[in-house]
């Protein structure tokens, strides 16, 4: 147990050094997550792009015009007033799977635990006799 800690650690050091030494800040979200590219690795054509977290690494936090970016599915970068975000569309929002806010459907235990009764338009199924 103690071993998978220091190699996380160690991990978490190589990732500031490579970033301080390699890389260049390219922006932040609204999270504080910065982004930052670097050059090719060898056999390849395109920068390298990668994010620090600013708490835990969660993967659902990156919003979508930076997910964009990182996969290189766009090289433009996004602006903190971006015009990528329409008035209609819904703020990102993180996976809140396992939080307090998460979403439990109607007659879940975990949300009252009542159900609607059945309205009687339904008809189960029954094999043939």
């Amino acid at each position: 147990m103690a071993k998978v800690t220091v190699l996380g650690v160690l991990s978490n050091i190589q990732m500031l050094l490579k970033t301080a030494l390699c890389g260049k800040r390219v922006g932040a979200d609204q999270y504080g997550n910065v982004y930052y590219k670097g050059k090719p690795r060898g056999g390849t054509a395109h920068d390298r792009r990668w994010v620090l977290y600013k708490g835990n690494a969660e993967a659902s936090l990156i919003p979508p015009e930076w997910h964009g970016w990182l996969h290189y599915q766009t090289d433009a970068v996004p602006e903190q007033n971006s015009r990528y975000r329409k008035s209609w569309q819904k703020p990102h929002q993180p996976n809140l799977t396992a939080t307090d806010k998460a979403y439990f459907p109607p007659g879940d235990s975990r949300a009252g635990g009542q159900r609607r009764h059945a309205t009687g338009d339904y008809v189960a199924w029954q094999p043939p006799q």
